[in-house]
């Protein structure tokens, strides 16, 4: 059953909630002002992205949410008027009750603990609310500042799978990091 589209977690100075159709505005500012930080580990995140690529994302994160397999969150301060950035559990696997876990923080609001916040935060709501087992966070092996989040946030480093990633044009190595429910409660 999909949960509703009007899901809110509120903790402290983060908000994160699903992305609606009036936030792509918002969605394009942050990702064009982050281009030079984040361009180099996603492959969206380049010149060029505009607001339609941004309403195209926000309308597939409402399909995701709508077929409860893609969890987007935009990552708000608490007033929800500022985008941090965004997190989303993805790539469900019914089955084993595990999911991804993706996450980004525009270049303006990087090394303020924004992203390892947001991570445990949705790492509750998978173990929670999709009743996930284990959530895997897995990103390029030189990039420190995911890594880390990755290691505040409670996740164990577990390995570097070969070809794990697709960047849109090639395989690449991915360094996979896993958290179980018992984590969260060890930070």
């Amino acid at each position: 059953m999909p949960l509703p589209h009007d899901t809110e977690i509120v903790d402290g100075p983060l908000l994160l909630r699903p992305w609606r159709p009036d936030d792509a505005r918002a969605l394009e500012a942050a990702v064009v002002e982050s281009i030079d930080s984040l361009g180099r580990w996603l492959p969206w995140c380049r010149a060029g992205y505009d607001l339609a690529a941004a309403r195209d994302w926000v309308r597939r994160c409402e399909q995701g949410w709508a077929d409860g397999e893609h969890f987007a969150f935009g990552i708000f301060d608490q007033t929800g008027q500022r985008l941090l950035g965004s997190i989303g559990l993805n790539q469900r696997n019914h089955l084993h009750r595990s999911a991804n876990l993706g996450y980004w923080v525009r270049q303006s609001e990087q090394r303020r603990g924004v992203a390892t916040k947001a991570v445990r935060l949705a790492a509750r709501f998978g173990f929670t609310q999709l009743a996930l087992q284990r959530i895997e966070i897995v990103v390029l092996p030189d990039n420190r500042a995911s890594r880390q989040t990755a290691e505040r946030a409670g996740a164990r480093f577990e390995a570097i799978a070969r070809r794990r990633i697709w960047d849109g044009e090639q395989a690449k190595d991915g360094a996979v990091y896993a958290l179980v429910p018992e984590d969260l409660a060890q930070t």
